[in-house]
C-alpha cells in the first residue's frame, strides 16, 4: 500500500465531493479499503457511510505525519456496478481564514504579534483511496484513486475548523455515492502536485475514532432580540443537526453558546477575551420540511440562537468524543459528588477529539499539560491506551532538531533548541517566543514532560512495556534539552510556573524544577526497565544533584511556624509558602526524611489558612493527592463542596454542566478539563484503589468513607479484570465488599475508614 501516491485534488481549497463508479464481476468476500481526505473526509459506498467516524482522519502535523483510516466495507459492496463518494472538508489541513467564514482563534492585544502564524499545509484539499477486493476464488482487485475519478464543489461552501460552516441546501449532491449517479457536469480529478500533497509520513489511524456519543435535544427556551433561543441541556462538542421550513435562497443563521446573558441571549464573547462569533449557516431549498448536520467541522456549547425566517421542527446536538469507552464507574448517595464527577466527565469527553484540546470554544489547540497532569483522572473513567499512544506520538513526531527554526519579532531566526517537546502538539499556531513578563508558552516543562511523566502514568495504568520503550530516548533527548535552561542558581523558571493559580503564586522556580527531578528519576526508572544500567546511574546522579540544590536553597527553617518549609523562591524579602510549594517536594520524595513531619504540617497549614485549594491546574494533582496521602480527607471534602470559588460544587451551584477553565464565575471558557484532578480521588481515595505495580497486577484497596456518604460503589477495568469496591453503612459499621481478578495481587489496607472511627465488616 502507497497512498502517498495515490492523492487527487480538483486544486481548490474550498470543501468537495468526489466519486468514482466500478464493476465487479464476480461475488466479494472480502473488502478493505485504506483511505484519507484532508482535512477531514467522509466515505461512502453505494449510497451508505462506511462507519460511524466523525472528522477522519485525527489531527496531527502534516508535514511530519498523516493518518490513515482502514475500514472493512465487505457488506457494502455487491457484484455488478459499484459506486464509492468521497466528501473532503478543511480542517487543519488547508484553515479556512477567509472572512466572514467565522471566527478564527488570534492571539489577544495584550500578547505580541505572533510572526510564525498559521500556514497551510497543502494549497488545495486532497484525498487518496485505496481499496482491495477479494473474492472467492482468491483472485484480488483493487480501486484507487487517479484521474478517472470526478469532482464537484461540495453542498458545504465553507467549513472553519472552529465551528463555523455553511451549507447550500440546492447544491446538494444527493445519491453522488450510488450507482448510475448522473455526473456529467462533474470535473476529472488531478494528481495532486508537490505543493497541494502533505509530505507526512503515512500511518495507521490506531486511536479510538470520533464517534456520537450521545444526543441531546435542544429545547426552545424563548425568543430575544429577534432570535429563536434554543437549550441543548449541556455544555458540548458536537454536531448540530436541524429539521426545519424556510424560504428557499434565505439564510438561517445558527449560533452557538456556552452561556447566556443577562437578557437571555445567547452570548458568545469570552470573559476578557475575545469574541467567538461562531456561526453556522444554512440556506434552504424551500421545498417543505428539510434537514442538515454539520460534516467537517463541530460546534462547541449548550445554547443556540437561531435567526432568520424558518420554523425550527426538531434541533439536536450531537455529543462526539474519542473517549467513549468507559474504565470505571462511580456512585454513591450524595447527589453532590455525583454531579461533580458528571460535569468532569462530559468536559473530559469533549475535549478528546484525536487531541486532548484546552477548550473547544476560544483555542481547540492540544496543549500538553493535561496529558500527565489528568492522566490517571481520566484513565481510571476512559479507557486511555490507545489515545495516549497517540498524544505520545504526536510529541515524538514534534520534538525539536538543532536545526529547527522559526521566525523572531525582527524576522531573523529563531532556534528553539534540540530535543525540546513543545507545548502543543500537533501545533498549528507556534507562539514560540517568550512573552515579556509572563514566560514561555511554548517551552514549558510541566507540558513537555508529558513526554516523560504521560509515559508514566501509561505504564502504570496499562501495564506495556512498549510504551516505555517508544518514549525512552525521546525522554531523555528532553531532558538534555532542560539541561540548558538551567540557570545560575540551578533552578528552571522560564515557562508558566503553577499556571491557572487564582493569587498568580505561580512559583516558577519551586515548580519547574520540581518537575525536572521528576522527570529524571523516572527516566532512571525507565533506564532500569530497559536494562540501560549506566544511563540509570547517571540520570540518577543528576536528580540528586537537582534535589540537593533544591533542598539547599528553597527548605529554611520558619521561626513563625516553627517549621521547615519550602520558601517561594520569588519572594526574597520574607519567606512566603504556597500549597503547591509544598505538595510537589513532598509528592515527588525530594524532601529530606528529618524533615517530611515539618513540610507536611506546614502543608496542612497552607491548607486550612486558606480553607480551599488555592493553587493552580500545574500544583492541583499533587497538592490533592499529597493530602490524601498525608489523611486530610476530610479537607479534601470540605474544600471540593464549598458554594464559593475555588470549588468545585460552585461550578454546578453556577448553573455550569462542565468544568470551567479558572476557578472563578463565568471564566473565559466553560469547557476545560484541566483542573479535573479530583476523579482520581474518586478512585484512590474514597475507593482507595492504587496501583502498586504497572498495569495493577499488584494494588492497594485503602479505602475512605466522606462523613456525608452512607453507599459508595466503585469500579475500574484493568487489563486483568474488573476490580469492585463498595461501602455501605449498617447498624453504625461499615460493611465493606471488594473483588479483585485473581490474578491481581491485592492488599487490602481498612485502617483509613478504621481513623475515623467505623467499624469495618468484610463481606
Amino acid at each position: 500500500m502507497n497512498l502517498s501516491n495515490l492523492w487527487i485534488t480538483n486544486h481548490t481549497a474550498r470543501p468537495f465531493c468526489l466519486r468514482k463508479e466500478f464493476d465487479l464481476k464476480k461475488t466479494p468476500v472480502h473488502a478493505r479499503v485504506l483511505s484519507c481526505g484532508l482535512g477531514q473526509f467522509n466515505l461512502y459506498i453505494n449510497g451508505r457511510k462506511v462507519s460511524d467516524h466523525i472528522l477522519d482522519p485525527g489531527w496531527t502535523d502534516y508535514d511530519r505525519c498523516v493518518q490513515y483510516v482502514a475500514y472493512d466495507v465487505t457488506d457494502l459492496l455487491t457484484k455488478g456496478r459499484n459506486a464509492i463518494g468521497m466528501e473532503v472538508g478543511n480542517g487543519w489541513y488547508h484553515m479556512d481564514l477567509q472572512p466572514g467564514h467565522g471566527y478564527s482563534f488570534h492571539f489577544p492585544p495584550f500578547m505580541p504579534p505572533n510572526p510564525n502564524p498559521y500556514h497551510p499545509y497543502g494549497n488545495s484539499l486532497v484525498a487518496a483511496l485505496e481499496m482491495t477486493v477479494t473474492f472467492q476464488d482468491g483472485s484480488t482487485e483493487t480501486i484507487v484513486t487517479d484521474e478517472s475519478w470526478k469532482c464537484a464543489p461540495s453542498e458545504v461552501e465553507y467549513s472553519n475548523i472552529y465551528g463555523s460552516e455553511k451549507i447550500v441546501a440546492r447544491d446538494a449532491r444527493t445519491g453522488f455515492s450510488e450507482a448510475g449517479f448522473d455526473d456529467r457536469e462533474w470535473i476529472l480529478a488531478c494528481r495532486a502536485n508537490k505543493d497541494e500533497a502533505p509530505r507526512g509520513e503515512l500511518i495507521e489511524q490506531t486511536q479510538p475514532a470520533v464517534r456520537i456519543i450521545k444526543t441531546w435535544k435542544a429545547e426552545k427556551i424563548g425568543s430575544v432580540n429577534g432570535r429563536q433561543i434554543f437549550d441543548l441541556g449541556q455544555n458540548i462538542s458536537g454536531l448540530l443537526e436541524v429539521s426545519l421550513k424556510g424560504v428557499a435562497g434565505e439564510e438561517i443563521r445558527f449560533y452557538p453558546a456556552e452561556k447566556l446573558d443577562q437578557n437571555g441571549d445567547a452570548d458568545q464573547m469570552a470573559k476578557n477575551w475575545m469574541l467567538i462569533d461562531n456561526v453556522i449557516t444554512y440556506v434552504p431549498a424551500g421545498n417543505g420540511p428539510e434537514s442538515f448536520c454539520q460534516k467537517f467541522t463541530y460546534f462547541a456549547g449548550r445554547y443556540i440562537a437561531v435567526e432568520g425566517n424558518c420554523e425550527v421542527l426538531r434541533m439536536n446536538g450531537h455529543a462526539i468524543s474519542s473517549a467513549w469507552k468507559e474504565a470505571g464507574s462511580f456512585t454513591c448517595d450524595d447527589e453532590r459528588y455525583l454531579r461533580i464527577y458528571d460535569m468532569i466527565e462530559r468536559t473530559v469527553e469533549a475535549n478528546m477529539l484525536s487531541v486532548h484540546t484546552d477548550c473547544p470554544t476560544i483555542e481547540r489547540f492540544a496543549w500538553q499539560e493535561p496529558n500527565h497532569l489528568m492522566a490517571p483522572a481520566i484513565m481510571y473513567m476512559k479507557d486511555g491506551k490507545k489515545l495516549w499512544e497517540k498524544f505520545l506520538q504526536d510529541l515524538r513526531y514534534a520534538q525539536h532538531t538543532g536545526d529547527d527554526w522559526f521566525y523572531d519579532m525582527a524576522g531573523g531566526k529563531f532556534y528553539p533548541g534540540d530535543g525540546l517537546m513543545p507545548a502543543q502538539a500537533p501545533c498549528y499556531i507556534p507562539n514560540v517566543l517568550p512573552v515579556p513578563g509572563m514566560g514561555s508558552f511554548y517551552d514549558i516543562i510541566p507540558w513537555g514532560s508529558t513526554s516523560i511523566l504521560g509515559t508514566r502514568w501509561h505504564y502504570l495504568f496499562y501495564g506495556d512495556l512498549q510504551i516505555v520503550k517508544d518514549n525512552y530516548e525521546p525522554g531523555k533527548r528532553y531532558l538534555e534539552h532542560l539541561k540548558t535552561k538551567i540557570n545560575e542558581e540551578g533552578f528552571l523558571n522560564h515557562g508558566l510556573g503553577d499556571w491557572g493559580n487564582p493569587e498568580q503564586m505561580l512559583a516558577r522556580e519551586n515548580i519547574e524544577t520540581a518537575f525536572l527531578y521528576a522527570d529524571a528519576v523516572t527516566l532512571a526508572w525507565f533506564a532500569g526497565l530497559l536494562e540501560q544500567t549506566a544511563d540509570e546511574e547517571a540520570l540518577l546522579a543528576f536528580a540528586e544533584t537537582v534535589k540537593a540544590n533544591y533542598n539547599r536553597k528553597l527548605l529554611v527553617y520558619d521561626e513563625k511556624r516553627g517549621l521547615q518549609v519550602y520558601r517561594v523562591f520569588d519572594h526574597p524579602e520574607e519567606i512566603v509558602i504556597s500549597q503547591a510549594s509544598q505538595a510537589l517536594p513532598l509528592y515527588f520524595g525530594m524532601v529530606p526524611e528529618e524533615a517530611r513531619g515539618d513540610v507536611t504540617e506546614a502543608f496542612r497549614q497552607a491548607l486550612v489558612e486558606k480553607d480551599a485549594f488555592v493553587c493552580g491546574e500545574v500544583g492541583l494533582p499533587y497538592v490533592i493527592q499529597t493530602a490524601r496521602e498525608a489523611g486530610f480527607q476530610d479537607l479534601i471534602c470540605r474544600f471540593i463542596l464549598k458554594k464559593e470559588h475555588p470549588s468545585y460544587y460552585a461550578f454546578i451551584l453556577d448553573g455550569e454542566t462542565t468544568l470551567g477553565e479558572y476557578w472563578e464565575n463565568n471564566p473565559r471558557s466553560h469547557c476545560h478539563d484541566m483542573m479535573g484532578h479530583i476523579i482520581e480521588w474518586y478512585y484512590n481515595g474514597i475507593a482507595g484503589i492504587q496501583p502498586l505495580a504497572p498495569g495493577f497486577s499488584r494494588v492497594r484497596i485503602r479505602p475512605y468513607l466522606p462523613e456525608s456518604m452512607n453507599h459508595v460503589h466503585c469500579t475500574y477495568e484493568t487489563p486483568y479484570g474488573r476490580i469492585s469496591v463498595e461501602m455501605a453503612v449498617k447498624d453504625g459499621g461499615v460493611n465493606l465488599t471488594v473483588r479483585v481478578p485473581e490474578e491481581v495481587e491485592c492488599t487490602l489496607d481498612t485502617s483509613v475508614l478504621e481513623k475515623e472511627g467505623h467499624l469495618v465488616t468484610l463481606l
